[in-house]
């Protein structure tokens, strides 16, 4: 009697700090490319984020020298897209956590690769990372969200000639427009991701949360700036009921850092 086949851990997490959730994409042999079992992994590692409350930001590496490739195209040829009916291609790209994400890019970002760093919220490269969305060289439409997401990033003509052209750009061509947050060393992602992450842990999450989700719907229902006004008072009036509310004002008042415990 053959033995089933266990399947091989294509996203591993880890939980640093108490807080922060690091997912690293484990398939470098195939560039971090996705298919369908890779893609149901990132998904339950973006649920385990969405609904642990003691969890308050995620990174997101890649393992080896491509942060991402993509979709994996043998898979692909075959019917296998690596697309999951609740978040959508590669178990995030269309309804990412709200809650704060941040890429480390430490290589190359191409196609799909290059589409999860643009869900994430903030993005570490180094020096020598390169991002492109070649899917038109292939006869594909970048429909994970690059073709939506990258002229809300880079300016209109620029976002282009990625999109037309599929020449993929360098890092130090793309820093200028603010598409990163930082540029380090290769080898340095990590290190500067989790630099990151403890700023944004310095803060109160429930405040943080409801920051970004003031922000993602302003931009995904293209709120009138009066409209903003009345909506973003619902996430408030949620954040001065909390604990961490009373925690923020006291420790302001008694000149003390805070302690946050996120509810």
């Amino acid at each position: 009697m053959t033995a089933p086949t266990e399947t091989p851990q294509h996203i591993l997490t880890e939980v640093v700090d108490e807080h922060i959730l690091v997912v690293t994409m484990n398939r470098p042999e195939a560039r971090n490319a996705f298919n369908a079992d890779m893609s149901a992994q990132m998904q339950a590692a973006m649920d385990r984020y969405a609904d642990d409350p003691s969890l308050w930001v995620c990174i997101i590496r890649g393992e080896g020298p491509t942060f991402s490739a993509g979709m994996d195209l043998k898979a692909a040829a075959k019917g296998d897209f690596g697309k999951m009916p609740a978040r959508g291609g590669f178990g995030i790209l269309f309804d990412p956590p709200q809650k704060p994400l941040i890429a480390a890019v430490d290589g190359s970002a191409f196609a799909g690769g290059f589409e999860i760093a643009l869900s994430c919220d903030l993005i570490v490269a180094a020096d020598n990372s390169t991002f492109g969305l070649p899917e038109t060289k292939w006869s594909l439409i970048a429909i994970g969200g690059g073709v939506l997401r990258l002229p809300q990033r880079l300016p209109y003509h620029i976002a282009m000639e990625m999109i037309l052209t599929a020449r993929p750009k360098p890092v130090q061509e793309l820093a200028p427009y603010g598409l990163v947050n930082r540029v380090v060393a290769p080898g340095q992602c990590y290190a500067a991701a989790l630099d990151l992450a403890r700023l944004i842990l310095a803060n109160a999450p429930l405040a943080v949360q409801g920051s970004k989700r003031i922000v993602h719907r302003s931009i995904a229902e293209q709120w009138p700036f009066a409209q903003g006004l009345t909506e973003q008072r619902a996430e408030m009036k949620q954040v001065a009921a909390s604990a961490d509310y009373r925690q923020g004002v006291t420790s302001f008042a008694e000149k003390r850092a805070s302690v946050w415990t996120g509810s």
